[in-house]
Parts: structure tokens; C-alpha cells; sequence
């Protein structure tokens, strides 16, 4: 289907539309004229029915008219005692009979009614021949019995067979309708099903461009810039598609110069941090150790910023180089709570030189990862709450599978993180009210780096409340377990 690239998103829709509906279209109007047609047929039969119903009761009742004027007629048998309107009134009652008899005929009846009624009509010429010509010769006798039986037994069996022909007339009415029923499903049927099909490979279309512009937007969010970003369908969402290229080419433009930004700046600090430390070490040689010299002190005061300044200097580079390289990107099964134990294992010096204890409760839990990346979380998360707890304090650990994400808690007791500052301490370089006292002598990167590390895991981190009579800070991450989400 090439021609849906030529098509916009609504342009398709409505062309789906309009050949989604145009098989419903002809169903009904196939449904219109079927019945239509079986009413029209049914009409027809009705009326030939009830026409050929009547003129067979006139000619059931002239025949038994007939019969009781002929008999009348016998039994007058002398003429001075009949009068003259009797063969009048007989002759009457004779050409009803017939003319009913024609109607009959007129009426298109099958061979076999015609040919009863001709039988019907030959056995009253027969009474009739007798009774005339009893009379001619003034010696008038009574028809034989079986005349009169035969002319009953001949209405009787035209009538039956009547009944016969009405009844299969409406049988085949019947069997017509069931047929045109049955095409009228089996054809509504098709079309439903072209209809239905039309409207599938609509969705299948639409869902296709959609999913791959779901696809690519979760890329952009996830820092994945290497591969480009193209998206098939109606032209509308090719030109999303192609927007979202424009911004990842930009994005990927703008991670490079940062990367390259920091790493020159690093490099820079490098330097002049080198010969910075040379001098102050030719410094503190050239003196005598004395903790109370003024000088001594100054020189003790230098050496330890330089080597601040040379953890900046380290982490611009490390945080510099967290979406640049090439082998980190790939991600295999790792156990976070094997992880977690391993960690904290490494931590227990620094725990035990401010007599911190470690609550933990973790479950098993494996996720697709990187394995480098997740141990850095867990370390600077944990890293900071060692830094920030007081002597004696506790940091509680929790890790857990809920649903599909993987939900690592840690928590300290330390003076905690304001409100206003939740949206911003995952920013580079952000130090917050603890950094503005002293109490944090890092350069702003741990929690920036934490946030890149799960980023590229599709994961988030936040900072949530803490617990209910606790003032520390709390942060939660989340990633998703079959990394993707």
C-alpha cells in the first residue's frame, strides 16, 4: 500500500472510511431491494391467490346452483304445471356457471385446475343435453344419479385441488423468501468482512506509524542518538517523523559539543592543577614542618583544594563520557540484589568509621542492564547517604519487583532535601542548602550521573517523601525490568 505515503492522516482515515462503509452501503441497499422484491412477489401471489380463491367459490356455488335449478326444473316435469320463467331462471343460473368457469380460465390456473374445470363444465353439459332434450320430446326423465354425483364429486376434487395449488403457491413463496434470506447473509456477510478488513489494514497501518513513532520518541527520551529515526505511513506523520530526526541530529550535535565542552574544560583544569601541585609540593619542601606556622598552614589549605579541584576535574571527564562510549550500551542480566549485597560489602569501611548500620530488605530481582552503570547508581546513592547521615545514624535499603519495574529505596537520616530543591538536585554542578553549608564538598555531578545512568536504562529517579516521623532524604529508582518501557 505505497499510496498511503501520498495520503496525510486524515485524508487516509477518511478514505478508509468511505470504503469501509461503501460494502455496508450495498449490503443494505442488496437488504433494500431483496425485500423490496419478496413483498412485491408477495403482493402478487396474494392477490392472484385471493382472485382465483373467489372466482373458485362462485364457481362451487353456481355449480351447486345449477344442481338445485336442474332438479327443480325435472321435478316440474308436466308442462302445463311449469311456467315459463323456470327454463328462463335455469338458463340464468347456466350462464353464471359458465361465465364463472371463464373467469376461471382467465385467470392463468395451472394444467391441472384447467383441466378440471373443463371436466366440471362437460359433466353440467351432459345434465343439461338430458334435461333438454327430455324436454323436447315431452317426455322429461330425471338425470341418472351418477350425473349429479359426478358433477359433486368433480367440484369437490376442483376444489381440493385448489387448495393444493395454494398451498404450494405459498411454499414456493416461502422457499423464495428462506433463499433470498440466506444470500441476503451470506452476501451481508462478504461485505462485512471486506468492510472489517478495510478498517484492519486501516489500524494495522495507523498503529504501525504510531508504534514506530512511539519507538523513536522513547529513543530520544533514552539518550539512544546513534541509530536515525524514520517512520512510514500517511505524510503527516512522516513529517513527525522527520522532525524528530531534525531533533535528534540537533541533540546528537549538542551532546558532542557538551562532551567536548567538558573535556576541553577538564583538560584546561588538568594542567594548570599539575604544575598547581608540583609548586605546592616543592612548597611544603622547602619548610620545616610546623603545625602552627602560618605558612604551613596556607600550604595544607592549598594542597587540599587543588585536590578538589582535581575531582572536579575527574568527574566533568567521567560525566563527559557517560553516553560517548560505544561498549556500554550493551546490557545483559544482572541480579540487583547480588549487586546491592556486593556493594555494601565495600562500603562497610566507611560505614564503620561513622558507626552508620545498614537496614536492608531486598528480594531477588533481575533486570537487563548494564552492569557498570548500575553498580555507579547504588554506589553514589549510597555515597551520599554516608555523607550526609550523622554518627550512629541508619540508612535503610529497600529493593523490590513491583510489576514490571525494579524499585531501589535508600534512605538516610541526614538533614534531608527541601521541596524546592527535589526538581533540581539531579541537575550538573546543582548543590543544594547541604553544599552551601559545607556539608558537601563534591562538584554537583553524583546525582546528575545517577540520573543519566537510569535514563539509559528507560528508568526514572526521584526524590519521594520520607517515612512517617523521618527527615532524611529519600530517593527511589525505578527501571523497568526487561529494559524497556
Amino acid at each position: 500500500m505505497k499510496f498511503k505515503n501520498f495520503l496525510s492522516l486524515k485524508s487516509l482515515i477518511v478514505l478508509g472510511f468511505v470504503i469501509a462503509v461503501i460494502p455496508l452501503f450495498l449490503a443494505v441497499m442488496y437488504a433494500a431491494f431483496g425485500m423490496r422484491e419478496t413483498s412485491a412477489l408477495g403482493r402478487t401471489v396474494n392477490t392472484h391467490v385471493f382472485e382465483q380463491t373467489k372466482t373458485i367459490r362462485l364457481v362451487l356455488q353456481k355449480a351447486s346452483d345449477i344442481e338445485r335449478k336442474a332438479k327443480l326444473f325435472v321435478l316440474l316435469s308436466d308442462p302445463t304445471l311449469r311456467q315459463p320463467y323456470e327454463r328462463q331462471s335455469y338458463e340464468t343460473v347456466r350462464a353464471s356457471f359458465k361465465q364463472a368457469l371463464g373467469d376461471l380460465l382467465k385467470l392463468h390456473v395451472d394444467n391441472k385446475i384447467a383441466l378440471l374445470v373443463n371436466e366440471l363444465s362437460e359433466k353440467e353439459n351432459l345434465i343439461y343435453q338430458q334435461i333438454i332434450g327430455s324436454d323436447d320430446e315431452n317426455n322429461l326423465e330425471l338425470p341418472i344419479d351418477e350425473a349429479f354425483q359426478g358433477l359433486r364429486e368433480s367440484a369437490a376434487t376442483l376444489s381440493r385441488e385448489f387448495e393444493n395449488h395454494v398451498d404450494h403457491e405459498f411454499n414456493e413463496l416461502h422457499q423464495l423468501s428462506e433463499s433470498l434470506e440466506h444470500g441476503l447473509l451470506v452476501k451481508g456477510a462478504v461485505l462485512l468482512a471486506i468492510s472489517f478488513s478495510v478498517i484492519a489494514i486501516l489500524l494495522i497501518v495507523l498503529s504501525r506509524s504510531m508504534r514506530q513513532l512511539d519507538v523513536s520518541i522513547r529513543r530520544l527520551g533514552a539518550g539512544e542518538l546513534a541509530e536515525p529515526i524514520l517512520v512510514n505511513g500517511p505524510s503527516d506523520l512522516r513529517y513527525l517523523g522527520n522532525r524528530l530526526e531534525w531533533l535528534r541530529t540537533h541533540l546528537l550535535e549538542l551532546e558532542v559539543s557538551k562532551q567536548q565542552f567538558m573535556q576541553n574544560v577538564a583538560r584546561e583544569i588538568e594542567l594548570p592543577l599539575a604544575s598547581l601541585r608540583q609548586d605546592a609540593e616543592l612548597l611544603a619542601g622547602d619548610t620545616d614542618y610546623d603545625p602552627n606556622s602560618k605558612r604551613e598552614n596556607t600550604v595544607l589549605h592549598l594542597c587540599a583544594n587543588i585536590e578538589k579541584l582535581n575531582t572536579v576535574s575527574e568527574e566533568l571527564l567521567r560525566y563527559s563520557r557517560i553516553n560517548s562510549l560505544p561498549d556500554s550500551k550493551r546490557k545483559e542480566s544482572v541480579n540487583i540484589k547480588d549487586l546491592l549485597e556486593t556493594v555494601i560489602d565495600d562500603f562497610q569501611p566507611v560505614l564503620s568509621s561513622k558507626a552508620i548500620a545498614i537496614r536492608m530488605l531486598a528480594r531477588p530481582v533481575e533486570i537487563s542492564g548494564i552492569p557498570e552503570q548500575l553498580r555507579a547508581i547504588i554506589e553514589q546513592l549510597l555515597t551520599n547517604a554516608v555523607k550526609f547521615s550523622p554518627e550512629g545514624g541508619e540508612i535503610r535499603v529497600i529493593l523490590r519487583d513491583a510489576g514490571t519495574l525494579m524499585e531501589l529505596e535508600v534512605e538516610d537520616e541526614g538533614p534531608g532535601i527541601a521541596a524546592d530543591e527535589r526538581d533540581h538536585i539531579f541537575e550538573p554542578f546543582y548543590r543544594g542548602k547541604a553544599g552551601d553549608t559545607g556539608d558537601s564538598d563534591g562538584p554537583g555531578l553524583g546525582l546528575a550521573i545517577v540520573k543519566e545512568y537510569v535514563a539509559n536504562h528507560q528508568g526514572k529517579v526521584e526524590v519521594i517523601d520520607a517515612r512517617q516521623d523521618q527527615q532524611g532524604a529519600r530517593i527511589r529508582v525505578q527501571i523497568p525490568l526487561n529494559g524497556e518501557n
